[in-house]
């Protein structure tokens, strides 16, 4: 009995044994089986489509449109100097030398195979210094799958940006700086309207009419963030209206929606609770950063205990969003003479470009370009125009009322002011022409003369006059 049981307790050992081993095999089988399936989708082909370029002063972007996700390696090489761009499992299915590299740091760029082509490579050579920088791209609603190598121009980059607001000997007072900012450009089109209109193209034509208008008026320095059709990123928009010692960022858009019917212009400012996140930031990052608040940038927090540092921001914060507000609402205003407004009153958002503490700041939607009306308006020059003089409108009459300190409008303010080694005057509302000559110390008939006004006395709000030597 005992030999029996202890026989039939192996035997039923032995079955149980059996069948875990087959268990476990069957647990080993799937879970390798996932893995090769995993693995298979990591690793299959992917196909290079196309290959776009953009140019920037800054730097160039090339854009490898991907049927598939792929695993790269980037890495340079020297004598001569070039970069190495490895892309696993992929194939190149359209032509590099179709690509425009003319006003780029390439001087050519080639292909050929790794691993028994299997795995590609694509040599890009140089003829500049550059850093390269790359990554990939998820799919969104305009691109699929996308790797994107950035080259940084060294020379670009190691010089300094020249401040427009930079005083000279023949004129001691500066200019007003704006700092526009049109949208998007680049690998990132904007919205898309009707026929493929784009956003990108349509903003950069109101933000150079802008330019235009402000570069012929007297006390201003527009700048423009971008110039062409290149990315800049929204940290990188502000940054560089505060290179440029701005004392005011435009920021310029068109609107986009996926029911047509959704139209209307708006004018945005910043939120209170964007303003207050934004705050947190830069108190955050204060001892690591030599950032500058006040205006044309007079005040560093680095070197500021917390609380100091809190009230000197939130002063700036405060002055900003009161002009950007009274910007803001002229420019409503004005636009709403001639344009549908989507609300009737300014809007507040928690933009990113619109978070500069020191700069007051605006962001224009000229409309939505999804609809089909005011988009119809938006691609013409006329209406273009319509909406930059609208813009500029608000900025001149509130600088004129508000000129920042030691500015050339400032001083006109005052009663008159010295241009290039000339003295000028802009009359005023309650200017006579024998009150401005008795201003500045002159005969009624030296003024008359110098600007060829013969016995007339007529002149108007706005008109600049030359004031001879006394």
């Amino acid at each position: 009995m005992t030999d029996r049981g202890d026989s039939y307790k192996d035997v039923k050992a032995e079955g149980l044994y059996s069948l875990m081993g087959k268990r476990i095999a069957l647990v080993l089988q799937s879970v390798l089986l996932v893995m090769t399936m995993l693995f298979s989708v990591v690793v299959q082909a992917a196909d290079i489509k196309n290959v776009r370029i953009w140019i920037a002063p800054d730097h160039a972007r090339l854009v490898f449109d991907l049927s598939a996700a792929v695993e790269h390696k980037l890495f340079t090489l020297k004598k001569p100097d070039r970069i190495v761009l490895d892309v696993s499992s992929t194939q190149l299915l359209t032509d590099l030398g179709q690509v425009d590299i003319t006003k780029s740091p390439l001087s050519l760029m080639r292909s050929g195979s790794r691993n028994g082509g299997k795995d590609l490579r694509i040599v890009l050579d140089l003829k500049e210094a550059v850093k390269p920088k790359s990554f990939s791209l998820k799919p969104n609603d305009k691109y699929g799958h996308r790797l994107v190598v950035d080259l940084y121009r060294e020379k670009a980059s190691a010089q300094p940006v020249k401040s427009a607001a930079a005083s000279s000997s023949d004129n001691p007072k500066r200019d007003v700086v704006i700092s526009i900012d049109a949208g998007h450009g680049g690998e990132d089109p904007g919205a898309i309207g009707p026929g493929g209109l784009r956003e990108k193209t349509v903003v950069l034509a109101i933000a150079r009419e802008l330019k235009k208008l402000l570069e012929k008026e007297p006390g201003f320095k527009p700048r423009l963030t971008r110039d062409g059709d290149y990315y800049i990123s929204l940290r990188s928009r502000t940054s560089r209206a505060r290179k440029y010692n701005a004392d005011m960022f435009v920021s310029i858009h068109a609107d986009g929606f996926k029911d047509a019917r959704a139209r209307g212009a708006s004018v945005w400012v910043l939120s209170p609770r964007g303003a207050s996140s934004e705050m947190g930031r830069w108190l955050a990052r204060k001892e690591n950063s030599a950032d500058l608040i006040g205006g044309v940038g007079s005040v560093s927090l680095e070197d500021k205990d917390d609380v100091l540092a809190k009230v000197l921001l939130d002063m700036s914060m405060t002055a900003s969003r009161s002009d950007s507000r009274e910007i803001a609402q002229s420019i409503h205003r004005n636009m709403s003479r001639f344009a549908r407004m989507h609300k009737k009153h300014v809007e507040q958002a928690g933009f990113a470009v619109l978070k500069s503490p020191d700069i007051p700041s605006i962001l224009v939607e000229t409309g939505f370009i999804t609809n089909p009306q005011e988009a119809a308006k938006l691609k013409t020059r006329a209406y273009q125009k319509k909406m930059a003089q609208a813009i500029f409108a608000g900025i001149k009459a509130h600088f004129t009322r508000k000129p920042p300190a030691l500015t050339w409008l400032a001083l006109q303010k005052k009663g008159g002011a010295k241009v290039s080694g000339r003295s000028r005057y802009k009359v005023v509302r309650g200017d006579t022409l024998s009150i401005i000559a008795n201003r500045n110390g002159v005969s009624l008939a030296a003024l008359r003369k110098a600007n060829g006004l013969k016995n007339a006395d007529h002149i108007r709000v706005g008109q600049v006059l030359k004031i001879p030597a006394s």
